[in-house]
């Protein structure tokens, strides 16, 4: 649903320049509903959905004397929540879900203090495969294999075709099992190989 844009929405801007606190709030209460159902929506998560609304709007309070290059406010909001979504995406190494995937492969073993040397040696091997990736293969995987999701999603988010979300995922896995494979012990290794 498009957002209704504010008559006013230059004049508004201006007195927000000059520090207007009250010209803010109008702004501020017109889009932030919407700013926080679209960061929702990509996140998954209401604290960090709150957190991309406030950085968005923290950054708008802040340009001061730039925003008059703003030409369609509600665009630019919605470009810097995506932004900023998809930094704090990028900023999750490793999701619960691998994590949980892991410990639960190592919870049977009788060594606990050798398993958590293990399990944390492992986890700073994947994390550093995954860092290693390029740039479109790592934010892919994240979104994908740790984010849960859809290829369609993806896509979407990315404005890049599902094949291409595909291609970037396929690589980004092949990637990380060579990486794994060159940086690994074999009893890792195999449960690594089983995780990817």
């Amino acid at each position: 649903m498009a957002i209704p844009r504010l008559a006013n929405e230059k004049q508004l801007l201006a007195k927000i320049a000059n520090g207007d606190g009250h010209a803010f709030k109008v702004v501020y209460d017109c889009y932030y509903p919407h700013i926080y159902r679209f960061a929702f929506r990509i996140l998954q998560s209401r604290s960090l959905a709150q957190e991309v609304l406030q950085e968005t709007m923290l950054k708008l309070w802040q340009l001061g004397d730039q925003l008059h290059k703003i030409e369609y406010l509600e665009a630019w909001l919605h470009q810097v929540a995506r932004h900023h979504a998809i930094d704090l995406l990028r900023k999750s190494a490793l999701t619960a879900r691998v994590q949980a995937v892991i410990s639960d492969t190592f919870e049977e073993r009788h060594n606990e203090t050798e398993e958590r040397i293990l399990l944390n040696e492992t986890r700073k091997i994947l994390e550093e495969g995954i860092r290693q990736l390029p740039r479109q293969q790592h934010l892919v995987y994240q979104l994908c294999q740790q984010q849960g999701m859809k290829y369609e999603e993806v896509a979407a988010l990315l404005n890049i075709s599902h094949g291409t979300v595909q291609t970037h995922m396929k690589l980004a896995l092949k990637s990380l099992r060579r990486y794994m494979q060159e940086h690994s012990d074999i009893a890792v290794l195999l449960i690594i190989l089983r995780l990817l």
